[in-house]
């Protein structure tokens, strides 16, 4: 039994929400053209550091798997693992021997190290806000530390150096002061979307660890409120109305046996949603065990395969897409009765050491003594309309290149109208990397 061992939290905080500035009159009879992919500053991966993507996207459809198979409700959910990973790649800087193995293998960073974690952590916090000057990215990370404890000073320099986590320290004893200046903190990271992440802090806690991603970007292409109706939406109780966004455009898209799906762009091309539409015979249920097995794979039109997290979006193919998305919100919590908790979630994916108080190796945080992971929470929001977008996300870019698609050709055409159940990734499409991913089922 180890001693001296104390209790820490962490909290994440992811919000989206996906709107335009502006609407605009839109013919559905004509496609408008809107990839036009120009990186303002892209990011520059390492091999090790692309590696570390690829495998983080692997973590993530691990966890929508896990989340999907523990939620029996059949309502929609958002979640960004990435904004996890943040925080538990502070944690991982304190810690040590299998405890340290046991987060960088589930998290996807394969026994990378200490520093090459925070070396990858901190080329995205630096780098993803100017993928697109349009798009406003904001990530932070902070550190509330309990009166009377003290952090390690290589610890302190190192959250403050790669994740520019600021650090304040708080009477946990005055319990319902100290939540209110973190639940402040939150409210403000999330321009208001997450206004509180907990009730009143726990006397005996040495710190709470956050992070929050706030994102916000315009569809490449408006929709058209004047052309948003409510129509029949299909789930497993039934019909109901539901309001549905519709214009015809000039996207990507691709068709397997498990679903169909369209990359639906923001600003300049390189963020976009990604929305997968059961094939006929096919459940939401069966897109997410595809993803969680091989990944988000593309299909060209001679039937090839490849991992889209390995190079560009091109095996995607252009097509002109009548195209219908519900305009819709949904706010999930993992502490809710439903999911039970992220900790269990977490411990389903390979985490164990880190959450116990007896065998935790993290004795590098604070200077009283080793600490566990006593609380985790998550709570994301995400708003889908013709107004704009405001999300919560991570993300990384590899290369420069420039994409466009010419007026000239005929595309081919598709129909693809949300009306059922669908799963949607939030990602960056220079590099792949995912930043939510939720399931919308109309509850």
């Amino acid at each position: 039994m180890k001693k001296n061992m104390f209790l820490f939290s962490a909290f994440v905080l992811s919000c989206v929400m996906v709107s335009c500035t502006s609407s605009e009159d839109i013919d559905l009879g004509e496609a408008k053209h809107v990839v036009n992919m120009l990186s303002e500053e892209p990011i520059q991966l390492t091999q090790e550091q692309q590696a570390f993507a690829n495998s983080n996207n692997g973590f993530t459809l691990n966890f929508l798997k896990t989340v999907n198979n523990v939620d029996k409700s059949g309502k929609s959910f958002i979640y960004s693992p990435l904004s996890i990973t943040y925080v538990l790649g502070m944690v991982n800087d304190a810690a040590t021997g299998q405890t340290e193995k046991e987060l960088e293998q589930t998290l996807g960073f394969q026994q990378g190290g200490i520093q090459a974690v925070n070396d990858y952590c901190k080329k995205l916090i630096n780098g993803l806000p100017k993928v697109d000057k349009d798009v406003t990215l904001n990530i932070a990370n902070a550190i509330f530390l309990n009166k009377g404890r003290t952090l390690k000073k290589q610890f302190a320099e190192d959250v403050s150096s790669y994740y520019d986590a600021t650090a304040e320290t708080l009477d946990f004893k005055e319990s319902k002061k100290s939540a209110d200046v973190i639940n402040k903190w939150c409210d403000d990271k999330t321009n208001g979307m997450i206004p509180k992440i907990l009730d009143s802090t726990d006397p005996s806690a040495v710190s709470y660890l956050l992070n929050a991603i706030y994102f916000k970007a315009d569809w490449a292409s408006k929709f058209d409120k004047n052309n948003t109706k409510e129509e029949d939406f299909e789930n497993q109780s039934g019909k109901i109305k539901l309001p549905l966004m519709h214009q015809n455009v000039l996207v990507n898209y691709l068709r397997n046996n498990v679903y169909s799906a369209v990359r639906i762009p923001y600003g300049n091309g390189l963020w976009s949603m990604d929305v997968m539409l059961p094939e006929e015979g096919k459940t939401v249920d069966d897109v997410i065990e595809h993803l969680a097995k091989y990944g988000l794979v593309d299909y060209d039109f001679c039937g090839t395969m490849r991992d889209t997290y390995s190079s560009y979006s091109d095996t995607y193919s252009a097509y002109e897409v009548d195209l219908k998305l519900p305009r819709y919100e949904t706010e999930s919590d993992t502490d809710s009765k439903e999911v039970g908790g992220l900790i269990p979630l977490m411990k389903k994916l390979g985490i164990h050491l880190a959450f116990d108080g007896d065998f935790a190796e993290i004795p590098n945080m604070c200077e009283e003594g080793n600490v566990y992971i006593s609380l985790m929470r998550q709570i994301a929001k995400i708003k889908v309309n013709e107004e704009g977008s405001e999300a919560a996300a991570v993300t990384v870019a590899a290369e420069n290149y420039t994409t466009s698609f010419t007026p000239d050709p005929v595309y081919p055409k598709a129909t693809f109208h949300a009306n059922k159940p669908f799963v949607y990734v939030i990602r960056e499409q220079s590099s792949g990397v995912i930043l939510f991913v939720g399931k919308f089922t109309g509850k």
